[in-house]
């Protein structure tokens, strides 16, 4: 492995923590620097959307604290594959969130699968420009 190549793999190990901290905190502007303006993101396995980021985004916003107002992901066993100014990441990740019981409580709810990221060098640095979210398993829904 050249410098390059370890060079790349830590900016795009930055761009999927940058996601689940963006989603994390709900600072969405965040996502800006994850993907490109026209990427593909497809969230149909846990109920969402697919649509391009400038729909997506706002849809985040609206829905995820409305449902879930705190999050939190942990990343695990990111897989990375490069190829030029093209590489893919797929990473395991695990998404417990505190929900409302209906009885004056709160249930957990968690998702665990891969999140997987078809990336693309930007003059911005790496930028995800299609993201499929793979569920694997829930609990509590």
């Amino acid at each position: 492995m050249d410098l390059q190549e370890i060079s790349d793999r830590l900016e795009i190990e930055g761009v999927v923590i940058r996601y689940t901290r963006g989603i994390d905190t709900g600072e969405w502007d965040l996502l800006d620097a994850v993907f490109t303006p026209d990427a593909e993101i497809d969230y149909t396995e846990s109920g969402g959307i697919a649509e391009r980021y400038p729909a997506v985004k706002p849809w985040l916003a609206e829905v995820l604290p409305l449902f879930f107002p705190r999050r939190m992901h942990s990343l695990h066993q990111l897989d990375i594959s490069i190829d030029g100014d093209e590489a893919t990441c797929s990473a395991y990740f695990h998404n417990p969130m505190p929900l409302d019981d209906g009885k004056g409580g709160e249930k957990i709810v968690e998702f665990g699968g891969l999140y997987h990221h078809t990336m693309t060098r930007t003059a911005d640095g790496w930028r995800s420009r299609k993201l499929h979210e793979q569920i694997v398993w829930r609990r509590g829904i």
